[in-house]
């Protein structure tokens, strides 16, 4: 098996250049939702969902977008089971991380992702969405809020010393 080129938080945090966004994806079968923060990294909003057609095409259309957007990191959620074991949904996404890690220098590390697409979903529930724009919006919904869960970490990581996005 190939080795894994994903970075643990700590790892990611060091290597995160200055003054760029991250991006947040929710990787599915059929769709990738992805999330974008400010540059300040506090704050993740949904952005847009693209159709999944062929690995290569979908990594081209993610890097354009990474390259538009000044990101200097990926957040990829990664579906694990409600134990923390990996099943194939988690599997595939770490095969998705190898090989976008050979079509980009962008450091890339995962964030658990449990319950993030049924937490959307009972806030749009809630919300009184109707289906199609649940169906509409809920990728990009669940990569905001697996990208918030990581900026939410990151700041309490910095309120114990300086990262190296801190502007001082």
């Amino acid at each position: 098996m190939a080795s894994d080129p994903t970075l643990p938080l700590e790892d990611f945090v060091q290597v995160l250049p200055r003054n760029t966004r991250l991006i947040g994806l929710d990787l599915g079968t059929k769709t990738i939702g992805l999330a974008l923060s400010d540059l300040g990294r506090g704050i993740a909003s949904p952005m847009e969902t693209i159709r999944r057609k062929k690995f290569t095409l979908d990594a081209e259309q993610l890097l354009k977008i990474c390259a538009k957007q000044e990101v200097g990191g990926i957040v990829l959620g990664l579906p694990l089971n409600m134990d923390g074991s990996e099943g194939p949904r988690a599997q595939a996404t770490r095969a998705f991380a190898r090989n976008l890690a050979t079509k980009t220098d962008l450091p890339i590390t995962f964030w658990d992702e449990r319950l993030s697409t049924t937490a959307v979903t009972r806030t749009l529930l809630e919300a009184d969405s109707s289906r199609a724009r649940r169906a509409e919006v809920v990728d990009k919904m669940a990569a905001a809020y697996i990208l918030q869960g990581f900026l939410d970490r990151l700041g309490h990581m910095s309120l114990s010393g300086p990262l190296p996005s801190d502007p001082d």
